[in-house]
């Protein structure tokens, strides 16, 4: 696995799924023992030791709970609620189109988007640097500012306010990536 299925693995679980789910207990151990740092490709060291200092997992819980659950959560984590005409089925079929396993969850949930960016990179063949670009420039990218920045606003627990504006610098990081890649 390289650093960019890394980071979108780590990022897309973290929004995907709810903090109390025991498949996250490796992860946020990780994080709270400051161990997720060293194998972190980026230069973020201050985000992710703010992260390790504000690991309280009742309070990441409940702030998780009201920014992304039910109808009246304060940021929605749907493409489809941030672009005009957006819907969950074009997503849907992009994403079925190069084989990802998908489940009842909407597929433009931020974080079915992140861990596609790591399946499509884990599983790349021919044309799939095509595949992330569009992933990123069509799916991700124009509305992930605008979500980061009311989770960053909305956010109770430091630990989602500073999640934010990683997985900004790290979709940043990797957007130009794909774009040198692309220009090689």
């Amino acid at each position: 696995m390289n650093e960019f299925s890394i980071l979108c693995r780590v990022l897309g679980t973290l929004y995907y799924r709810q903090p109390q789910d025991p498949l996250l207990v490796p992860l946020f151990t990780l994080i709270r023992e400051g161990k997720l740092a060293a194998n972190w490709p980026l230069e973020q060291d201050e985000l992710l030791q703010r992260l390790q200092n504000n690991c309280d997992m009742q309070q990441i819980a409940a702030d998780y709970s009201a920014l992304f659950i039910g109808e009246e959560c304060k940021v929605s984590p749907y493409r489809s609620s941030w672009v005009e005409g957006a819907t969950e089925a074009e997503v849907r079929a992009f994403l079925s189109e190069r084989g990802m396993p998908l489940t009842d969850i909407p597929a433009d949930h931020i974080g079915t988007l992140l861990l596609a960016a790591s399946w499509i990179e884990d599983h790349a063949g021919e044309g799939e640097s095509d595949a992330l670009e569009i992933l990123f420039g069509d799916y991700l990218l124009p509305w992930c500012g605008t979500f980061l920045g009311k989770v960053e606003a909305h956010a109770t627990s430091p630990f989602w306010r500073t999640l934010a504006p990683l997985t900004r610098d790290a979709l940043s990081a990797m957007w130009d990536e794909l774009q040198e890649e692309n220009e090689e």
